[in-house]
């Protein structure tokens, strides 16, 4: 549900482990050249996506008779569009959270607001997450990720789902430690993407991922996650591919912002969500309700809601109290 370039590049690996899917787009001309000319031209143009992978603009035609509904809109569009397609979903169906945010307001995770509008168990919410930079898998590229789930079961029918010659996908079932991997690492990267902006190297890029884990860690675990969930692919695999990655949007809008661009500036040239944009916000609430202290998270927030400018940020973080360095601290 969704056919931008992730929700795209998730069928297309659907597909190409045998899977027959159907791929709801809210654009016609999306719709119309992924039926017409097996391509998305406005998100993947170049990338040809297999025949028999169709899209349509009826949600009830997509959704009938699904084995996994995956939903692939933007984080904080979700609530609204679950909820228009609530009559229409199969039942016994895995619901399945491609989405990388956290929800404005409410600070729910995207599998709670699953859960709260479609009225499901968690045993039939599972997440999908990984260092998953979508041209690059949707070329067929080697990559990994992790499928999530409360229910073993069910995370293991989405990994044997999603498997191909060229993906290769682990089980979990610490979706709450998954969830914060993916929406915590866009803040981070559009970190690391303002000190690419400022001219800044290597070193300092090394250090805003690392620190930026380590407060990935402490939420996470403050929250009830595994620790050792944040070593992996949803944790530092996900940071490390979104940070050093030109394809990754949250690092681009970063950089834009480094180069001296306004917020409003950045905002108008980017063609996809920078889902870090959005959740920064509700990130916070999360740290200050589980006493969490996340200093990058906090400098990020700043430099997009609160008119603090970016040097003055990057100052405020590198004059930090001094601190022994122990894991997670």
């Amino acid at each position: 549900m969704g056919a931008g370039s992730w929700g795209t590049t998730f069928g297309k690996l659907l597909h190409d482990a045998g899977g027959e899917v159907v791929l709801w787009g809210r654009r016609p001309g999306v719709v119309e050249a992924i039926n017409d000319r097996h391509e998305n031209t406005d998100y993947l143009p170049g990338i040809a996506l297999p025949e028999g992978m169709r899209a349509t603009l009826d949600p009830v035609e997509a959704l009938d008779g699904a084995d996994f509904v995956a939903l692939a809109v933007p984080a904080q569009t979700l609530r609204a569009n679950l909820a228009g397609w609530l009559p229409h979903l199969p039942p016994g169906a895995v619901m399945v959270s491609l989405m990388k945010g956290v929800e404005d307001g409410t600070t729910l995770r995207m599998s709670e607001v699953v859960r709260e509008v479609a009225d499901v168990p968690q045993e039939r919410v599972a997440v999908f997450c990984g260092p998953n930079l979508a041209r690059e898998i949707a070329s067929g590229e080697p990559g990994a990720a992790v499928a999530a789930c409360a229910d073993e079961d069910a995370a293991r029918r989405l990994q044997a789902a999603t498997m191909t010659p060229y993906f290769r996908v682990y089980t979990s079932t610490d979706v709450v430690g998954c969830e914060l991997g993916g929406a915590v690492k866009n803040i981070v990267a559009l970190c690391v993407g303002m000190s690419v902006g400022l001219g800044f190297g290597a070193s300092t890029q090394a250090v805003l991922m690392t620190r930026g884990l380590a407060e990935i860690t402490r939420l996470g675990v403050a929250m009830g996650a595994d620790e050792h969930t944040f070593a992996g692919l949803a944790g530092m695999g996900d940071l490390v591919g979104t940070c050093m990655s030109p394809l990754s949007r949250n690092r681009t809008f970063g950089e834009n912002l480094g180069r001296g661009m306004t917020l409003e500036q950045v905002i108008s040239v980017t063609k996809q969500t920078a889902e870090g944009v959005k959740s920064a916000e509700a990130v916070m609430e999360l740290a200050r309700k589980h006493n969490v202290e996340m200093p990058i998270t906090e400098a990020v927030t700043a430099v997009l809601h609160h008119g603090m400018p970016i040097k003055e940020a990057a100052v405020s973080l590198i004059s930090r109290s001094p601190k022994a360095e122990r894991y997670g601290v």
